[in-house]
């Protein structure tokens, strides 16, 4: 029986490159899945409901009440750094005064425009939102009625508590991955200080009463 041979050199170097294809194929299938999705970034939509109005008064397009003024400065102060380099990249309202005016304050510190859209048209207007947006931050004012609409649209989450009539507060934050999951969180942003309350007014005397007069006009 013939004594078994040595590899030769260029055998040995052969197979080692065998071994390397895989390990290369490997490599290059994860810096292009890395590129893929650095080049797709997540979209997030930030939902808030409009500031405070006086309900009273009679009219369907109210403007935000002092409260409601100094409520949304309080909201561009906490959406203004949302994103460590930046802000929101676009605003949108409806075509309600408390919905445009409470997006003010936010889009004149970031020099952008408030657009307006027909929050009712939901799948038209979110289609608008993802097509234009994609990667970006949006900020969209919008009503107690619409924002879940809005957010399921998006396959956010379906269990959004009801808005009260004095819920002002909540901020929604959807992240829409080109891939995956998408996320739904929900916070609140500060109060607005309450009025100081009204001293309260001092007793009124109660008037002295006159001496009874007799029938006959005496007293």
């Amino acid at each position: 029986m013939p004594p078994p041979t040595l590899p030769s050199s260029m055998d040995r170097r052969r197979r080692r490159r065998l071994r390397l294809i895989p390990i290369v194929g490997y490599t290059v299938v994860a810096l292009g899945l890395a590129y893929f999705f650095e080049q797709r970034p997540s979209t997030t939509v930030v939902f808030v409901r409009h500031a405070d109005t006086d309900v009273a008064m009679a009219t369907d397009d109210p403007p935000l009440n002092a409260r409601g003024r100094q409520r949304a400065e309080l909201l561009a102060d906490f959406l203004e750094d949302l994103d460590v380099v930046a802000s929101v990249n676009a605003i949108y309202a409806s075509d309600k005064r408390r919905t445009q005016e409470t997006a003010a304050p936010l889009a004149k510190r970031l020099s952008l425009q408030v657009e307006i859209e027909d929050h009712l048209d939901v799948d038209g207007f979110m289609r608008r939102v993802l097509r234009e947006h994609s990667g970006e931050i949006v900020l969209i004012v919008s009503h107690s009625n619409t924002i879940a609409p809005l957010i399921d649209e998006l396959h956010g989450s379906k269990r959004l508590p009801a808005f009260a009539p004095d819920d002002h507060d909540e901020v929604y934050i959807v992240t829409i991955p080109r891939y995956g999951k998408v996320k739904t969180l929900r916070l609140h942003y500060p109060e607005p200080p309450l009025p100081p309350a009204r001293a309260a007014d001092p007793p009124v005397a109660a008037p002295r009463s006159a001496a009874p007069t007799s029938a006959n006009g005496g007293n």
